[in-house]
């Protein structure tokens, strides 16, 4: 066991992928914490954290799966991989529920495109991780069903579990595409935080906030009408995303956001179902994740 899972954390550093050991049959990394560091070796600057210390080098991998049986993980970060995580529905009485891979393959059909054919990997629980690689200079973030119901992403600060680890509940196994796809454009758009609006003016000017929220609505409605095909629903995902803030902020009410980006979407070629559903997810995320703002004293 230990010499099948030394060489999927080889494999795996052979593609360019930063490796570090989880605990033998489970998922956390096995790396000391901070509270136990030793201040030596790797720390003697300071501790180093399981995404600092994942490696490529063969040398380091023959030594710490020399030590034990430890499942593989994949630094996503470091290796410049965006992991698309489709889950399983998490209420396992509800047997209607969509999985990942449902609601992703009908994201990507919404989007015109078919799924990505990119190296996946089957998890333990029955799901998927679909690899990409990422552009040069951008580094997304973790997200959980920020683009679409049961599917997270995987990128800086998170990682995933390789092919060849084994838990309790299974086996991961890779399932098809040897080579790691690039993040496709429509996706990247997605996924990429929407671009923070310029300070408002401060001192209490509620009316300077509120034109410079309606100069906001004008552009992303305008930018959404204007999309080109297979961009559409990413455009009004993302505007809808900018927006929210101002709802949050109450610049904007909800149902003017909603109108206004209603009607760009479908004026562009999207349907009103589609248009609903994009807005309702992409504007409760963007609501719940501002607070309010912060008044000048």
């Amino acid at each position: 066991m230990s010499e099948h899972l030394m060489r999927a954390a080889l494999d795996a550093a052979a593609r360019g992928w930063h490796v570090f050991p989880l605990r033998p049959g489970g998922k956390p990394p096995a790396l000391h914490g901070e509270a136990s560091c030793p201040h030596t070796g790797e720390c003697a600057s300071g501790h180093r954290k399981w995404e600092q210390r994942a490696t490529t080098d063969p040398d380091r991998i023959r030594a710490a799966w020399s030590r034990a049986p430890f499942n593989v993980g994949i630094a996503t970060g470091p290796s410049g991989l965006l992991v698309i995580d489709l889950d399983l529905p998490k209420d396992k009485g509800s047997a209607d529920a969509p999985d990942g891979a449902a609601t992703f393959g009908a994201l990507c059909e919404r989007a015109g495109h078919a799924v990505p054919d990119t190296y996946r990997v089957r998890t333990a629980s029955g799901g998927e991780h679909l690899y990409f690689t990422t552009p040069t200079g951008i580094r997304f973030a973790n997200t959980a069903g920020t683009v679409a119901r049961s599917v997270d992403t995987r990128a800086w600060g998170g990682y995933v579990v390789a092919a060849g680890s084994t838990t309790p509940t299974g086996a991961y196994e890779a399932l098809c595409a040897p080579v790691a796809a690039p993040v496709p454009s429509w996706l990247q758009t997605i996924l990429q935080p929407a671009p923070k609006p310029a300070q408002a003016p401060s001192g209490g000017v509620a009316g300077q906030s509120r034109r410079y929220a309606d100069v906001a609505l004008a552009n992303e409605t305008r930018s959404v009408a204007m999309a080109h095909q297979g961009a559409r629903e990413a455009s009004l995902f993302r505007a809808a995303r900018a927006l929210g803030r101002f709802v949050a902020w109450g610049d904007l009410p909800r149902h003017v956001v909603e109108q206004a980006l209603q009607e760009a979407g479908q004026g562009a070629g999207l349907s009103a179902a589609e248009c609903r559903s994009t807005l309702r997810s992409a504007l409760d995320w963007s609501i719940t994740h501002n607070t309010a703002r912060r008044q000048a004293a």
